[in-house]
């Protein structure tokens, strides 16, 4: 197998148990893996060192800045961004190769691809979940990571192509992991909407949960995925209310303010 001019960079943190499949999924056909490490106190260096990789410390300063500061440590034209709990399917490595024995590589900046959620033991395909098109395969010398601090993307000057291989994803290896998240993208969310100055309505309280229902289990077809599609459209439309819902507790008052 060919050596790719392409730079691995995962960001980590105490992910001892997944991010070995993750970089066996890239070992040997990337010309470096770098991972950047935040704060770790289990055995992910370890683990890591064990596939090749090169260690490199960071601080955490939130998820698009501290994935910014480790493209800084990739020295070859073109990233591979991956987080710890994804992995390269081999589908996906073959378009890749592909990309890079053709004139793929010359002809564009950047490649999208699928990634395909394992949640409630089995592959989830539709809904809002699914394809859910990835910008991680870009030049490094055009690509930056942008978007909201808690949902970041790659921001690309130039051309991209759209390669049909999967990228795995274990996001949520429990319910509890993923109704654990909730709060934390509604804190972000709040922020946002403070910091833009806007007021709780009832409306989008009400109709943006229904709305996402809709769209994730009818429109996208999450019927199709069975009670694990029922399962993410309604704790989407939850999250949904949950995250409006915080912005009239923030003008009314949490229940912890007693006013006498």
């Amino acid at each position: 197998m060919s050596v790719l001019p392409l730079s691995v960079v995962v960001v980590a943190s105490n992910e001892s148990a997944r991010i070995g499949r993750c970089l066996a999924s890239v070992q040997g056909w990337a010309a470096e893996i770098v991972v950047a490490l935040n704060n770790s106190t289990d055995a992910t260096e370890q683990i890591a060192r064990s596939y090749g990789a090169r260690i490199e410390p960071v601080e955490w300063i939130g998820y698009r800045d501290t994935k910014n500061v480790a493209l800084g440590f990739a020295t070859q034209d073109w990233v591979l961004a991956l987080d710890a709990d994804e992995e390269v399917s081999a589908p996906l490595r073959a378009e890749i190769l592909a990309f890079f024995s053709g004139d793929g590589h010359r002809r564009f900046h950047g490649a999208r691809f699928p990634r395909k959620v394992w949640f409630i033991n089995r592959w989830i395909t539709h809904g809002d979940w699914y394809p859910d098109w990835s910008l991680r395969l870009f030049r490094r010398d055009s690509a930056r990571w942008g978007g909201s601090p808690e949902h970041d993307k790659i921001e690309l000057t130039g051309k991209t192509v759209r390669l049909r291989g999967d990228l795995y994803h274990y996001s949520f290896p429990s319910l509890s992991s993923h109704v654990a998240k909730i709060n934390g993208f509604a804190d972000y969310f709040l922020q946002r909407q403070l910091e833009a100055r806007k007021s709780w309505r009832l409306f989008p309280c009400l109709f943006r949960p229904g709305w996402r229902f809709f769209r994730a289990y009818i429109l996208r077809r999450g019927f199709l995925d069975g009670y694990p599609g029922f399962y993410i459209a309604c704790a989407t439309a939850f999250a949904t209310f949950v995250r409006y819902s915080r912005l009239y507790e923030a003008e009314k008052g949490s229940a912890d303010e007693i006013h006498k």
